[in-house]
């Protein structure tokens, strides 16, 4: 049995169901953001992602937080956390030009990703990188070369592969033997003692990544025992090492599943490094902006006659949410007027318009029965959410908005709320097409 709207709204601090305005999220009602912004659109909460930083940074105080860029890459995003401190850990020269434009300094900027090219790493190099990790042997020795020739120092982590099961969903597993992340955990002790020996390299440390969505902390600590383990090995060859990188994957409850803490995963970090005078990162993501963010959608009907069970059509769709047609995710789906969420449920499925019969957001859900244009928000979609939309079907991207009841009444013009990204044009999409014409030249698509 699904957990009740108003249970779902009770375990989300920035949620609260007004008697006259309905939904609000963070104070602001919901129905006044789709009023203005139309659906589907993304709305974010600026006080849900302070808190959430700050939280970790308590429990955590000398450790660095690197935010994971990938889990949601918008400036505005980027910006407020690298107004409280954050750095960025980044996969691309894309993600990696974005965290510089939200004013995130490029030495607290780390480098992760298996397939880094030569013009990518260049760039980060040239540009004063924080740290590159790194997740081959063949990788190591084209960053070797490409330092050396502009006569720089690299500074690099080995990203081990601990073979630890996270015991997390299949795709988002990157810890075991066999996963393409990292490197074989039997060659990093010859590959570190390679790459202090290498031109243009600084070996500084150690980097681990073990899954998304991890909950418990006996997978966490498995894999960092290992890299302590790893670290008294290395020191005792005389190898210099004074950091781990820890990574993230801190797990979310998008349903009613218990939580992990956020000072449990500090306490299996310090526990298992303890006493051995490192400096210690981690790269959050998801945990960070997934609560901090909500995807509003309309009903655009229910198909009633002839099903099994109502379905219930909505505006939003698997592109731009993917999550639950990529890896069968469950995301919490609650009305946003007053009269529905105080009204008995039917039993519905709930689809998008795209023509994919993987383009649904849930089945066998319990839900106000709901009339054309009503609202629905998608919970905890900040994460993998927008970073992910697609045009498919030749759907605009939706717009974005940012909450926040400290915005400059200039920009939020008194409401508390502003656009961050304006929906897309339909004509934008083939804007930059060519088609060929008759006489072999090339014309803009019309």
């Amino acid at each position: 049995m699904d957990a009740s709207a108003a249970a779902l709204i009770a375990a989300r601090p920035a949620l609260r169901a007004d008697a006259m305005d309905g939904l609000l999220f963070e104070d602001v009602p919901l129905a006044a953001i789709a009023a203005a912004h139309g659906t589907p659109c993304w709305v974010y909460g600026a006080e849900t992602l302070r808190r959430r930083f700050r939280r970790l940074r308590a429990c955590m105080p000398s450790i660095a937080i690197h935010y994971a860029v990938k889990a949601n890459d918008h400036l505005a995003i980027l910006a407020l956390l690298a107004e409280q401190g954050a750095g960025a850990d980044v996969v691309s020269a894309g993600e990696f030009l974005r965290a510089r434009a939200a004013g995130i300094p490029a030495s607290r900027i780390v480098f992760s990703g298996v397939g880094k090219t030569g013009a990518e790493i260049a760039l980060a190099l040239e540009a004063g990188i924080g740290q590159i990790n790194v997740e081959s042997a063949e990788e190591l020795c084209e960053i070797s070369a490409l330092a050396a020739a502009r006569g720089l120092m690299a500074r690099v982590a080995l990203r081990a592969n601990p073979d630890v099961d996270a015991g997390t969903h299949e795709k988002i597993a990157t810890g075991r033997a066999g996963d393409k992340f990292g490197i074989p955990f039997a060659d990093i002790a010859a590959l570190y003692a390679e790459a202090a020996r290498l031109p243009g390299i600084l070996p500084v440390g150690l980097a681990v990544h073990i899954g998304s969505q991890v909950f418990g902390t006996a997978a966490f600590g498995a894999a960092y025992r290992k890299l302590a383990d790893m670290v008294r090995h290395l020191r005792t060859a005389q190898l210099p090492i004074e950091m781990v990188d820890c990574g993230g994957g801190l797990g979310v409850p998008y349903e009613d599943q218990p939580e992990t803490l956020p000072e449990a995963w500090a306490g299996a970090i310090e526990a298992a490094f303890a006493g051995l005078d490192l400096r210690l990162a981690i790269e959050p993501g998801r945990w960070l902006v997934a609560p901090a963010g909500i995807l509003l959608a309309s009903v655009i009907r229910t198909k009633r006659a002839g099903m099994a069970r109502p379905i219930l059509v909505l505006d939003a769709a698997m592109n731009d949410l993917v999550r639950p047609a990529m890896y069968g995710a469950w995301h919490g789906i609650v009305p946003v007027a007053a009269a529905a969420l105080a009204s008995p449920c039917e039993i519905v499925d709930i689809a998008g318009p795209v023509c994919e019969s993987a383009d649904m957001f849930g089945r066998g859900r319990s839900i106000a029965p709901l009339e054309e244009a009503a609202l629905v928000a998608i919970l905890d979609a900040g994460a993998y959410g927008a970073v992910m939309s697609s045009t498919y079907n030749a759907r605009p991207m939706a717009a974005q908005v940012l909450v926040d009841q400290s915005m400059d009444l200039s920009i939020a013009g008194g409401s508390g709320f502003c656009a961050i990204r304006e929906r897309q044009a339909v004509e934008s999409m083939w804007s930059m097409e060519r088609v060929p014409s008759a006489a072999g030249k090339l014309v803009l698509g019309a």
